[in-house]
């Protein structure tokens, strides 16, 4: 038998339970007989943890909760069962045998470094530095470093501030601001990364179709022979990414390895003599011509900016390594090591060729050994070539084809074996192609995983021991063989460097947005980071965005755009922790401080209402009402007062908190949920009245429903019920009870519509299916919570209903009609205002706030007051003026003079016959026996009581008669509430009070302010 166990677990995954108060061989942590678990890391792993097994350490309710008590569902029962803990190790254990996990240098070195050299190395460098010089080129080379080692620190902080799953760019970005920007990027980068693969393939095409015409060995046309050669490359690389990504990482090993072989032979081959290369512009390293060359000489329209434009697609590379993140065996020390370390390598060799090509080849050359003279034999040219033994001023008139400016494979001529330039070209953009190939599934693959985009979820799927998008790349196949078909891209590379250009963007802003937000959660490893740096970097990518193609940057941003619209429409139930919610808190924090240093004005007035609904979904028809006239407006916090053995409540209030608010939310319903334990409502409407709100963002008015069984409820709820709306006048609040003649409560009917749902469909066709659409299936209230409306009663016919399943009454039927009423626009017709004391204007602020909304926009205002008969006009002028200095627009105005007039025989008698249960009668009882019964029940009326405020009684009949006669067809009445004085007036006459005044009428908000003005005509 175990009472207090304690959970182990060994390295196989195996449970170990210790009976710490019977058995011998218990294990003792600090040399104590306990459950208390020691930290360990296995604590702090998610769910499906690849690195381990998950572990809970011993909830609070184990370690703190006395054994003798009755436990939560899922506990143990007076140390007969064992520990909540059994069973909650998680079983997920990953098979790591078989899967294949990189390194920092296989993983993301050598991929980033083949991405970032790429074809521009070999075939654009030269043309850049005949344009724009050495220095201007070193400082394209430079401004392009710049904004990737922004990023690469940026990248570096993100992917040390936590575990790092796979999709890259995608899933830095959404972990960092949400799925909104996640959701947007994630899908433009993996297109990005899919049309990449078509533009590397078309580049290797294109060079492959120059060797043939070289060779006169064209297969159909140019274009066609494209086509061809790319349809074949892209298939064989599609072959390699689907044998697995060890085959896929051993083939970017070799074609690293002759990249760097094409390299090695170029800076080589500079320093073999030219010879017969000097005709063609190559002399080997010389002054003269690293003189010529330093300085800029812009031709063909050519700029700066034109010249960066054209480099700065060579640096989109750094993330090639972050995009199979998945793959990596540990992202966090691989991103950041491999990324930057690429970024300095390939920017050495880029500054380092761009230097060597500036000092050993002119901008300039004919190929024609005849331009040889003798250095210094010609006066009027000055060239560096002159200098060296060639005249090639005929360029100057006439187009050459080779130098700086006119060749293209100008460093096949500088290097030592030709072809193996080419080879580097062909290595170049096979590895890029097969990086875009592979990064581009995976990134899909983490966004459709999230369901970020319902309609993508089939490519989620995973295959084989490395969860292999296969799909993905079927899908990254056909895209990129449909532009390779296309086989014309000069329209939408800009494009594609530009969907590159907002990642990086982004990534620098999650960055900042995160330091900025001050989330205790951000805490990198990577400490070489600065938030403001970061927020320089993403300028700088927005800028570089506009620099290499305005149109195409104008064109992302709107696709990022209509994306994060769309997302932030679709709402996805997702919660990543994202700097968007601790900033979102860090600002609401700030300015909710800044406002409780404002005083209250008259002028900023808000009815901001604790509404005391229990559980939201049990009474929708009241939470629609109160959420008319304070949407946009004021705050509204939903009260729910449990009662009941105290470990079951709290437990109803950690499950109800959450599922509340999200339905809260799901419905559109700008209001907060707060539940309470407490002994009655009484109790626990005192402590909200007390306790809720923040600051400036407190509630000010109570709102009830009425209460509408209380003749049939235990008195003492009732007592409880009248004394909150007491407690309510003592703490400054104004008080609204809401009346709708079909009642509130719909708990009972979604009980029924669980049972219903959870039952076989053998119905008659012909029966009423109960349909709630307020409900969801988890609205099932408990019978231990208590707000207004609820009694012993009701819980009863809760039961009952539950028992059996059984088509609606007319009753339910009505009451479901009358649930969705205020959800509805209401039509042509009125709010009639019966302002008969003056509470401050709260029972007026209230009927002109919901004519402000779209529901009630057609409603007219029909205001009522009391009067005299002899000066009805000169009421209803005054009234008037008042109202329109109030800037309250009415219909009518009508005075009532005949308020004050007897009741009618048969409303007293009805009166009368209501209130005999409750009555004390001591005047035929023993004055003992009377007082003792008064305190035993001080809800009893009695006859004393009855006879002081006869007059006050008649007046609520009346008002009733007056109500019904002018009132009937109203939308809407809003009504001042009667005040009872505290300790004078008994409950049940109160009660009896508030049933006679707003019994048979349309709905009917008994409205009293806290007799503070909350309308001003001053401006």
């Amino acid at each position: 038998m175990l009472s207090e166990g304690s959970l182990h677990s060994s390295g196989t995954g195996a449970q170990h339970y210790y009976d710490t108060h019977s058995n011998t061989y218990y294990l003792r942590t600090f040399g104590h007989n306990t459950i208390d678990a020691v930290p360990r890391i296995d604590h702090y792993r998610h769910t499906v943890a690849q690195l381990g097994e998950k572990l809970i350490r011993p909830s609070l309710a184990e370690l703190h909760d006395e054994l003798d008590k009755e436990p939560f569902e899922d506990g143990f029962v007076n140390g007969d069962e064992s520990s909540p803990a059994e069973g909650a190790v998680s079983k997920h254990v990953v098979d790591n045998k078989g899967v294949v996990k990189f390194g920092w240098i296989k993983g993301v070195l050598v991929r980033c470094m083949l991405n970032i050299w790429g074809v521009m190395l070999f075939i654009r460098l030269s043309w850049i530095v005949g344009h724009a010089g050495i220095g201007l080129s070193l400082l394209v080379i430079g401004t392009a470093t710049v904004v990737t080692t922004i990023t690469g620190l940026s990248t570096s902080a993100i992917t040390t501030n936590g575990f790092v799953r796979g999709g890259g760019a995608y899933y830095l970005i959404s972990r960092s601001l949400g799925p909104e920007f996640g959701g947007a990027i994630g899908l433009i980068f993996a297109f990005a990364n899919a049309v990449a693969v078509a533009m590397y393939v078309v580049g290797f095409a294109e060079t492959m179709r120059d060797l043939l015409v070289d060779n006169n060995a064209l297969m159909i046309d140019e274009m066609s022979d494209i086509r061809i050669i790319g349809t074949i490359t892209i298939v064989c690389l599609f072959g390699i990414s689907v044998a697995g990504m060890e085959w896929e990482a051993k083939a970017q090993i070799v074609l690293l390895g002759i990249l760097l072989i094409a390299i090695t032979n170029f800076v080589v081959g500079t320093f073999i003599p030219a010879h017969d290369k000097r005709a063609k512009g190559f002399f080997n390293y010389h002054g003269e011509i690293f003189s010529e060359n330093f300085g800029p000489d812009f031709r063909e329209g050519e700029d700066f900016f034109s010249v960066f434009a054209i480099f700065f697609p060579a640096a989109t590379g750094i993330l090639a390594g972050a995009n199979i993140s998945g793959d990596l065996a540990d992202p966090q020390l691989a991103i950041p090591k491999g990324t930057l370390l690429a970024i300095v390598i390939t920017t050495i060799v880029y500054a380092g060729a761009a230097v060597a090509t500036g000092a050993c080849i002119v901008r300039d050359a004919t190929g024609n050994l005849t331009d040889l003279i003798t250095p210094g034999t010609l006066n009027n040219c000055t060239t560096a070539a002159c200098k060296l033994g060639f005249n090639f001023s005929s360029c100057a008139t006439n187009k050459c084809s080779y130098g700086l400016m006119n060749d293209f494979q100008v460093m096949s001529l500088a290097s030592g074996f030709g072809p193996l330039i080419t080879a580097g070209i062909f290595s170049a953009t096979l590895s890029s192609a097969l990086a875009s190939l592979v990064s581009a599934p995976k990134i899909f693959q983490a966004l459709c995983k999230d369901n970020i985009y319902p309609g993508l979820h089939m490519f989620s799927v995973g295959y084989g021991k490395n969860n292999e998008p296969l799909r993905g790349y079927v899908l990254t196949f056909f895209i990129g063989l449909g532009f390779i078909l296309i086989a014309e891209l000069n329209i939408i590379a800009p494009i594609i460097s530009n969907f590159f250009l907002a990642s990086y963007a982004l990534i620098n802003f999650s960055v900042f947005h995160a330091s900025l937000a001050k989330s205790p959660g951000w805490r990198p490893a990577f400490r070489f980071y600065n938030m403001w740096i970061s927020l320089i970097g993403a300028i700088l990518c927005c800028g570089v965005m506009f620099v290499i193609n305005w149109w195409a940057a104008l064109l992302t941003n709107v696709i990022v755009l209509a994306l994060y619209i769309y997302v932030t429409y679709k709402k996805p139930d997702v919660n990543w922790g994202s700097s968007t919610q601790a900033l979102t808190y860090l600002i609401a924090m700030q300015h909710a401080i800044r406002l409780a240093g404002v005083e209250d004005h008259v002028k900023n007035f808000r009815p901001q209402c604790l509404l005391m609904t229990g559980a939201p979904t049990s009474r929708p028809a009241l939470l629609h009402l109160v959420h008319g006239f304070t949407k946009n407006v004021g705050l509204v916090v939903c009260g729910h007062v449990h009662t009941g053995p105290r470990r079951q409540a709290l437990k109803e209030i950690s499950t109800d908190q959450s599922k509340y608010q999200r339905w809260l939310i799901k419905n559109k319903m700008k209001a907060f949920y707060a539940p309470v334990y407490a002994e009655d409502l009484r109790e626990g409407t005192q402590f909200l009245l007390q306790a809720v709100g923040l600051g400036r963002m407190r509630p000010n008015t109570l709102v009830f429903g009425f209460k509408k069984d209380w003749r049939q409820a235990l008195m003492k709820d009732v007592e409880n019920y009248i004394n909150a709306i007491h407690d309510a006048f003592d703490y400054q609040y104004g008080v609204v009870v809401i009346r709708l003649k079909e009642g509130f409560n719909i708990s009972h009917l979604q009980a029924q519509e669980d049972l219903c749902m959870s039952q076989e469909k053998t119905a008659h066709p012909k029966e009423t299916v109960v349909n709630l659409e307020h409900s969801d299936a988890d609205s099932k209230p408990s019978s231990k919570s208590v707000s207004e409306t609820n009694s012993p009663a009701v819980s009863q016919d809760h039961k009952e209903v539950k028992g059996s399943s059984v088509p609606l009454n007319m009753a339910d039927q009505k009451l479901l009609q009358a649930s969705s009423l205020f959800k509805k626009k209401q039509g042509k017709g009125t709010i009639d205002v019966w302002w008969l004391f003056d509470d401050g204007g709260l029972t007026l602020l209230i009927p002109y706030l919901l004519t402000t909304k779209k529901k009630w926009k057609d409603c007219k205002i029909r205001v009522f007051i009391g009067g005299k008969i002899n000066r009805i006009d000169h009421d209803r002028r005054t009234m008037a003026t008042l109202l329109s200095k109030f800037r309250i627009d009415f219909s009518d105005i009508t005075v009532l003079g005949d308020m004050n007039t007897k009741p009618s025989k048969d409303d007293i008698a009805a009166f009368e016959e209501m209130i005999e249960p409750f009555r004390l009668h001591e005047d035929d009882k023993e004055q003992d026996t009377a007082e003792k019964m008064k305190a035993e029940e001080p809800w009893r009326i009695t006859d004393n009581e009855l006879e002081i405020y006869r007059m006050k009684t008649y007046r609520q009949i009346r008002l009733n008669e007056l109500l019904r006669e002018n009132s009937g067809t109203a939308n809407l009445i809003v009504m001042s509430l009667p005040v009872a004085r505290k300790g004078a007036v008994s409950s049940a006459l109160y009660m009896a009070w508030i049933e006679t005044l707003s019994k048979n009428l349309p709905p009917i908000l008994l409205v009293r302010g806290n007799h503070q003005s909350v309308l001003t005509f001053y401006s």
